[in-house]
């Protein structure tokens, strides 16, 4: 598909002030007449149409009334490389120029496939409408966008979490950091740091539910409100894991900046041990410093960093390390290996696991099989340290 055309009710542009080379139009556009062919390759989620909200949206949109959805439901977000409105016929052409990696639906997967395998219920005299967001722009960062558009959690729960106490434990892990003032905890609280950037590195070391290589917590990037409840189911248990990995937090921001710092040179290293030549800052879903003319800050400890890099490359190999955890019988948990030292042992070897299997972001960062083969090397090492351990032993006792 390069091109679609559609029936608008209505159609709103503006520029961005911040970026006039990117311009949104707001599309109002009826049920029956949305496009049935839009690409969801570029949604770092996959829509699963089974789930209790997915239900919801499912019952919404076959409700035989006029009950305003489109102001109800937060509506489809779309990248194309542009679009044209007709005003004599009222349609709209959305070019999406063959390039599934980079355009189509960011957003709002599921409202789309709730609306376009439901719509038929309707009676020919109900009309529902849906905003479709569509974004366009030489200088857009689809990757980027994509990141902070799928970042779906509760904040009303988060709310009633804080009003609970709920945070405290992690309040108290954090208490000598020098971000810990920056973390926001209810809503729209003006603070850098959203408490689910939190949550998210404890999940991805969620040893109870991810003890092993058999499974990968892919729902960190693909699915984020999965990670506030995941937090909400474990957080009145005796066994809460959550509040045994708090502690951890310092060491994890530590690994995950320190991947983050340096995933560049290991990018390098790799490319040069194959005889290629190093072009990170082109990889998809990085963005160099230099070329936007500015230097990239880390969330937590504002470190320089010279590369933007997308958290889906981020998260499968510091997911990785999840390998590095023992837990024991009374359910605490402690490290085999400290998982700096064993990041400069098997870091290159991480990075080229890494883009060898895919330079498409989106797909790194839910690939199962990915989380997985990253973990695997990290056990690895983490394996052969141990014989070396114990070899020692032996020859200490002869």
């Amino acid at each position: 598909m390069t091109t679609t055309t559609f029936k608008a009710k209505a159609l709103r542009t503006f520029t961005s002030p911040s970026d006039s080379n990117i311009t949104t139009y707001m599309v109002l556009t009826e049920f029956r007449d949305l496009p049935s062919d839009f690409s969801l390759d570029v949604n770092p989620r996959t829509p699963k149409m089974n789930t209790s909200v997915a239900r919801q949206l499912i019952a919404a949109v076959k409700a035989n009334d006029n009950i305003s959805f489109d102001i109800n439901n937060r509506g489809i977000v779309i990248t194309a490389e542009s679009v044209k409105f007709n005003n004599s016929t009222g349609e709209v052409t959305i070019d999406f120029a063959e390039d599934t990696s980079k355009y189509g639906i960011l957003d709002g997967g599921h409202t789309y496939r709730a609306i376009i395998d439901n719509r038929d219920y309707l009676s020919d005299d109900v009309k529902k409408y849906v905003r479709l967001e569509v974004i366009v722009g030489e200088t857009l960062n689809v990757t980027a966008l994509a990141d902070a558009r799928n970042t779906s959690v509760q904040v009303s729960d988060i709310a009633l979490f804080e009003l609970d106490d709920k945070f405290d434990f992690i309040k108290t892990a954090i208490s000598d950091q020098p971000f810990k003032d920056n973390v926001a905890y209810k809503d729209n609280e003006n603070k850098s740091i959203p408490i689910s950037e939190l949550l998210k590195l404890m999940f991805v070391f969620n040893v109870k539910r991810f003890p092993d290589d058999s499974n990968a917590p892919t729902q960190a990037y693909s699915a984020k409100s999965s990670v506030f409840k995941d937090y909400s189911n474990e957080i009145n248990s005796e066994d809460n894991i959550y509040s045994k990995l708090a502690p951890m937090l310092p060491k994890l921001i530590e690994l995950y900046e320190l991947i983050q710092k340096e995933m560049p040179e290991k990018y390098r290293r790799f490319k040069e041990e194959n005889g290629s030549k190093a072009s990170f800052g082109r990889v998809r879903g990085v963005t160099s410093g230099q070329e936007k003319g500015t230097n990239f800050k880390t969330m937590f400890t504002q470190q320089t960093v010279l590369y933007d890099i997308s958290t889906g490359f981020l998260l499968p190999i510091f997911g990785a390390f999840r390998a590095l955890l023992k837990r024991n019988t009374e359910g605490e948990v402690s490290w085999l290996f400290d998982p700096i030292e064993i990041w400069q042992d098997c870091g290159v070897r991480l990075v080229q696991n890494t883009f060898e299997t895919d330079t498409n972001p989106q797909m790194v960062g839910k690939m199962k099989t990915l989380w997985q083969s990253n973990y695997r090397i990290v056990d690895s090492v983490m394996k052969d340290k141990l014989i070396e351990q114990l070899q020692g032993e032996k020859l200490l006792f002869k």
